[in-house]
């Protein structure tokens, strides 16, 4: 009795450290697993298989990071060093209101900004049923699915991309074409490789927009993209300068014989007594792509108030298009519009222009300011057009900011010069947000028609102008307006591309 007594105290002590040593394994057994399960050090030693298995559904995909280029040192351009307003002769005065007024945010720009930042589509990432190579399959198909949204979103970036804003790069793939090729189409006068100048480094630069690609120009890929349409160039003659490099750039400079001349389509042929006409048009045979450049320098209806006399006044419609938009505009794809360089008193009086507003000479003071009517003619003409776009749903319309000019010490006809020859020396790159050209800015906001932002990346290319070696200037007299070409025109045809 006393040996059972003294033996079931022990046994008992002895079992009940058995089922403690038992429990203390359960429970380092159940955190081991739990921890397994949590920890992605533990779970990345699982096989492969289980890898394809276990996507997590937190898992969402990350946008492509845009292509950045290394920041150099440069000369940032300010909202000073672009035009001034004060010793350009061809600006007047414009209103405060103007000048304070912030660059447009395009429609398709808004919309991709919506886009962009919305609520991102869900993606099953866990399998959970099915065999083995089915679900392997269906793993394929969520990884595919994520790629394609990268590249959708990529696209998104690429649409709300800001041409205006970036850099200068050198590229030893430029020129698009030989200065002293594309004779069919570019004018001796602007071609400075045939002219007495010995610096072409300015051919070998290229524009790089900031946190975005611009796509390569090519003809073919133009052409392509405008098969069986019509690009329309309707402005000064820095919109001539445009069209030609346009024509040059799409023939690679090349002699084309099986391009079309179909000027008179659009009524572009020599009048009694003229010298050209006012504008020309060609047809591309192999995608009936037509491009035309029509001269009007300052976008508004002119209209002769004597027909019989050829010393007559003209009526210088400022709230009316040039008639050229009005009877072709249906027949157009994509418009270009530019205005500026001729709005001062000297151009006024010496192609005898008289300014109308509502079918009669204008009495408003307010509007009689050159400033103030370039303003008024551009805004109305941008209006017109805008309430044109309804009617033509396809038609995209561009309104092309203005082209600086970079006189020093003086004007065209009064010793103005240009004589820098080195690329980028006043600087190569473009921060700003806003345009330059607050005029232009304004007078889209609001509207279809999108604004071809060119001033700032012009401004800092003050080497790329015809300068002193123009074929047809006088002693003293320097072309810092116009461009040589190729040149800088060429890239606000990469712009132009890239948006259509």
């Amino acid at each position: 009795m006393r040996l059972r007594m003294k033996g079931g105290p022990y046994k008992l002590r002895r079992r009940a450290k058995e089922l403690s040593l038992i429990l203390i394994v359960l429970v380092g057994a159940t955190v081991l697993l739990w921890t397994w399960d949590r920890s992605p050090v533990l779970t990345s030693s699982l096989p492969s298989k289980n890898k394809l298995l276990h996507l997590s559904p937190d898992i969402k995909t990350v946008p492509l990071e845009p292509k950045r280029h290394v920041k150099e040192e440069i000369s940032t351009l300010t909202r000073s060093e672009v035009i001034n307003n004060k010793e350009e002769h061809h600006f007047d005065e414009t209103s405060s209101t103007d000048t304070t007024e912030t660059v447009p945010i395009q429609k398709k720009e808004e919309e991709a900004t919506k886009h962009k930042h919305g609520p991102k589509r869900e993606k099953t990432g866990v399998i959970k049923t099915g065999s083995s190579s089915t679900q392997i399959e269906e793993t394929k198909n969520v990884i595919l699915l994520e790629k394609t949204s990268e590249k959708e979103e990529k696209t998104v970036e690429n649409q709300a991309c800001n041409h205006a804003k970036g850099k200068w790069v050198i590229d030893d793939r430029r020129p698009l074409y030989s200065g002293f090729g594309c004779k069919q189409w570019l004018a001796p006068m602007w071609a400075c490789r045939l002219m007495q100048r010995q610096d072409f480094a300015f051919e070998k630069t290229r524009w790089q927009p900031k946190d975005c690609d611009m796509e390569e120009f090519e003809g073919s890929k133009f052409l392509a993209r405008m098969r069986d349409k019509t690009l329309a160039f309707v402005g000064d003659s820095l919109g001539r300068q445009q069209f030609q490099s346009l024509m040059c750039m799409i023939t690679a400079g090349k002699n084309s014989s099986d391009v079309l001349d179909v000027g008179k389509e659009y009524g572009l042929v020599i009048p009694p007594g003229g010298k050209r006409p006012n504008g020309w048009a060609y047809r591309f045979p192999s995608t009936n792509t037509t491009v035309i450049y029509y001269w009007s320098s300052t976008l508004c209806d002119l209209e002769p108030l004597n027909v019989k006399d050829p010393h007559t006044e003209y009526a210088m419609h400022l709230d009316r298009p040039p008639a050229f938009l009005h009877q072709f505009l249906p027949k157009i794809d994509v418009v270009v519009l530019n205005s500026g360089h001729h709005w001062n008193r000297g151009k006024l009086m010496a192609n005898r222009w008289v300014m109308y507003v509502g079918g009669v000479p204008n009495n408003n003071s307010k509007i009689a300011d050159m400033g103030s009517a370039k303003n008024f003619t551009i805004h109305s003409t941008v209006k017109w057009v805008d309430s044109q776009l309804p009617k033509y749903p396809l038609l995209k319309a561009f309104y092309r900011s203005i082209s600086p000019r970079h006189f020093v010490n003086g004007d065209w006809n009064t010793g103005g010069s240009c004589d820098n020859t080195t690329p980028m020396s006043i600087g190569k790159e473009v921060l700003q947000e806003e345009s330059s050209d607050y005029s232009a800015a304004s007078a889209v906001r609001g509207t279809g028609v999108k604004l071809l932002d060119i001033t700032a990346l012009s401004q800092v290319r003050d080497e790329g102008h015809i300068s002193q070696f123009s074929i047809t200037a006088t002693p003293g007299v320097q072309d810092c307006l116009h461009w040589c070409l190729p040149g800088v025109p060429d890239t606000w045809n990469e712009i132009l591309f890239a948006q259509i």
